[in-house]
């Protein structure tokens, strides 16, 4: 053997050694999060909470919307996708029977979380029950009523002249409802609300903005400014990761080009921005001091391996694939609620910091995306093992 094939042999001695320990980390993390979930039901049932305060589920302090019940059973049908425990498919049901009849709730542009990407699709997948998938397709074209013809969007529950960034994250369940049923007229408009996204909340650098705002009168977009980022101009953390794991699930179920540029070039912004350890402030244009916010480094996580494997080049799939995994290192090693009888699986989310709710607190989303980005990381780590031994 030659020095550079010992030398190349013992990198890729080092590399699997690395991944062994990264996948250890992982499913000591899965580990936790399962057992901080029974945890909860076991201490109250049938509650669905928000966000912690002290790092405590149960607390008085305002929900100010109603759109995460859909998250806790999403971690219960993950859980179950993984183990095949069928302890974790009988709680999944048991917290998604209840939201059946949210799938008419027009008051919200949050469906897609609840039964796209936490509870009914979930549950379809895992039996092949058509009752409910027809659940999903209801609650999509419930969702589409909340279209604005004049402005060209999905408006936000914040009112009719509102566009959030947040609901690029929703709009996926009108493409299925549209592609399972065949019904182009509903097509198209999923197809509307995502162009105007792009025009008018996605920035030139790829950057976000949370909220648009529109004339109803004649359509015409007015400003963009923001709920919950620093200022009406800035990037806002979890916008962004919103935008960037939305638009590649709109690529992902319409394979329309147009939306896997969006979500590269939201990436190339993300990756540009983030610290290091890949954990990103609450707002990328805040002042340094500002906490950061975990829920927005999770979801990104997930959009990001997602995105790898869609890459246009190697060079784009290693970057994404890269930062992803070491968010999710950071993540567990320094974020998770380990101790001081903390409740959440991950620390050091942020809900609204204007209205001081859920600030460096464990947040309901971020549980979720956190739980889901360590399956997809999980996923990939062992597809690199089964690839390695082949």
């Amino acid at each position: 053997m030659s020095t550079a094939d010992f030398i190349c042999d013992a990198c890729e001695t080092q590399m699997d050694t690395d991944r062994r320990a990264r996948l250890a980390r992982i499913d000591d993390a899965f580990a936790f999060a399962q057992a901080q979930v029974r945890a909860l039901v076991e201490r109250d049932p049938d509650f669905y909470p928000l966000y912690t305060d002290g790092g405590r589920w149960r607390h008085s302090k305002p929900a100010w919307t109603h759109w995460c019940d859909g998250f806790l059973p999403g971690m219960m049908w993950i859980f179950y996708e993984e183990t095949g425990d069928p302890s974790w498919k009988e709680l999944a049901i048991r917290y998604s029977k209840p939201l059946e009849s949210r799938k008419d709730d027009r008051d919200v542009h949050d469906l897609g979380f609840i039964f796209y990407h936490g509870t009914y699709r979930r549950w379809y997948e895992a039996t092949k029950e058509q009752s409910l998938k027809d659940v999903v397709i209801h609650a999509g074209r419930t969702l589409s009523l909340r279209f604005h013809e004049r402005a060209g969007c999905l408006r936000s529950f914040h009112g009719a002249d509102s566009n959030f960034i947040d609901i690029m994250m929703n709009v996926g369940i009108i493409f299925y409802a549209a592609l399972e049923t065949g019904d182009r007229a509903l097509l198209e408009l999923a197809h509307r609300h995502c162009r105007t996204t792009r025009r008018t909340l996605v920035r030139g650098d790829g950057s976000t903005s949370h909220e648009g705002i529109f004339d109803l009168e004649t359509g015409e977009f007015l400003r963009q400014t923001t709920q919950q980022g620093y200022r009406g101009d800035s990037c806002w953390s979890r916008g962004l990761a919103w935008s960037l794991y939305g638009f590649g699930t709109c690529y992902e179920l319409t394979s329309n080009p147009v939306y896997l540029e969006v979500a590269e070039h939201n990436a190339d912004y993300w990756l540009s921005n983030v610290p290091e350890d890949g954990v990103a402030p609450w707002d990328f244009d805040a002042p340094a001091d500002g906490p950061v916010d975990t829920s927005a480094s999770a979801i990104a996580v997930v959009g990001l391996l997602k995105l790898a494997s869609h890459a246009a080049t190697e060079a784009r799939r290693i970057a994404y694939h890269d930062c992803a995994l070491t968010t999710i290192d950071s993540l567990t090693s320094r974020y998770l609620g380990k101790g001081d009888g903390w409740e959440g699986i991950l620390r050091g989310g942020v809900y609204h910091i204007h209205k001081d709710l859920g600030v460096n607190e464990s947040v309901m989303w971020g549980e979720f995306f956190f739980v889901e980005a360590l399956q997809h990381a999980r996923r990939v780590l062992s597809t690199d093992y089964t690839d390695k031994s082949a």
